[in-house]
């Protein structure tokens, strides 16, 4: 019995290893290692997933479609420096929590004009599950904060360039037009030799002669470029003259929408611009409001429930009339600012204050004394005693000749740099 049941066993352990092989076998089958890079890899799945997405995608011709070879290229190229960024995030110690995730994807929804629910309806019915699109657009969010840390710093602005734009602003309307560019980059270093330079060249014109008869330049740009945007039609947003690479500035001012100009000349390549849309200035007006809180701190001897119940108190002694908000703020509140002003917190824009502030200031009736809230700082309670609009063109013009002047030489410095951690890395193809 012995021998029978030492039999058994080993039939058991060569039929088990005979299927843990097999599966093993078959999870490697339906996945593999395609490119190293430094400490990661990309993998065949990851490709196919963003080829699938490009395909379903708005700026995706289907009529007119490059090969796949062509976009697998794209898709391992644009992989490769997210697995790069994604590296350089985990070693920053970059991560964002489930609720700025949760926040963004309600603001991609709100852009579309869907439900959260409607979005990831959609993201499921294009053959995305939705654990792989919310995972798409946590890497997005690190990446973006990657770039921001690694290349906010080699961006710098001077005084004296905000007044001169400012200035220019003022005296040119032009300068206020938004331009939506796409581009086609065709690749070329300032290390590439003359004969490299001549051939990168030649391809740039030969996209423009393609362009020149009816080729989409959508699609143009997925099966040539090599620019970041290649996968997205070469779609690179609104940017004014002044928010655009100046380059790119001196080659679209004043031209029309549909108008292609290049092959343009920089450090990096050929570019190629098409000037999809236009649009003029707008009036920024901003919202106001003057409000008066009290705030009460909770403490080792002062808890959470005891202060939001001296504010109830309080609230019911304002509405009897035994006390006016002004003296029960100079009396009792913990904000030493606006305590000796009765409370009083002046006018501002509702964004100054803490998120839960913001939304009570925007969503009380004026003269009415809200609820006990917290915030980060204690317990208040607010009343809003008054609201405006303003006209703030005039004093956003130095905000905004910063941003402008910091979104130009940021897209410089971002392309630049990604070609940098590009040719810093370690990256080898791995053989089928």
């Amino acid at each position: 019995m012995k021998k029978i049941a030492s039999f058994c066993s080993a039939a058991v352990l060569i039929a088990s290893s005979f299927l843990l092989n097999n599966t093993v076998q078959a999870q490697q089958i339906l996945d593999r290692v395609v490119v190293v890079v430094d400490d990661g890899v990309v993998l065949q799945s990851q490709i196919d997933q963003l080829i699938k997405q490009v395909k379903n995608g708005q700026n995706f011709n289907a009529s007119n479609a490059p090969s796949d070879e062509v976009l697998e290229t794209q898709a391992i190229e644009r992989l490769i420096l997210q697995e790069i960024q994604l590296q350089m995030a985990n070693r920053m110690g970059i991560e964002i929590d489930d609720n700025q995730l949760e926040q963004a994807i309600n603001e991609i929804a709100s852009n579309q004009d869907l439900t959260t629910a409607e979005l990831r309806e959609n993201m499921v019915s294009s053959g995305m599950s939705w654990a792989a699109y919310r995972e798409n657009i946590r890497n997005e969010l690190v990446i973006q904060q990657v770039q921001r840390a690694a290349v906010q710093q080699r961006v710098s602005i001077t005084p004296q360039e905000i007044n001169n734009l400012v200035k220019l602003i003022e005296s040119n309307q032009e300068v206020q037009t938004e331009y939506r560019l796409a581009q086609i980059l065709i690749s070329a270093d300032s290390n590439s030799s003359q004969a490299e330079l001549e051939k990168a060249k030649e391809r740039a014109n030969t996209v423009l002669s393609l362009l020149d008869k009816g080729s989409d330049f959508a699609d143009l740009a997925v099966r040539s470029s090599s620019g970041s945007a290649a996968l997205d039609g070469g779609d690179l947003g609104w940017m004014t003259v002044n928010s655009m690479p100046t380059l790119f500035a001196e080659a679209v001012d004043g031209k029309s929408v549909g108008d292609v100009v290049g092959p343009i000349r920089s450090g990096i390549g050929f570019h190629i611009l098409k000037v999809q849309d236009k649009r003029g200035e707008q009036t920024v007006e901003v919202q106001e409001v003057k409000a008066r809180h009290i705030l009460i701190k909770p403490s080792v001897i002062l808890s959470d429930n005891k202060a939001k119940e001296m504010l109830n108190q309080y609230r019911e002694q304002i509405a009897n009339g035994e006390k006016t908000f002004a003296e029960l703020a100079r009396e009792h509140s913990a904000d030493p600012g606006s305590a000796s002003r009765g409370g009083d917190l002046g006018w501002a824009r509702p964004n100054k204050y803490a998120p839960e502030f913001k939304q009570k200031v925007e969503s009380i009736e004026q003269g009415t004394i809200s609820e006990p809230f917290s915030t980060q700082f204690g317990w208040h309670i607010v009343e809003v005693t008054g609201r405006r609009t303003l006209d703030a063109t005039e004093e956003s013009k130095q905000e905004r000749a910063y941003q402008m002047l910091f979104s130009r030489k940021f897209r410089e410095e971002l392309d630049n740099w990604q070609q940098e951690i590009r040719d810093q890395a370690f990256i080898r193809r791995v053989a089928e």
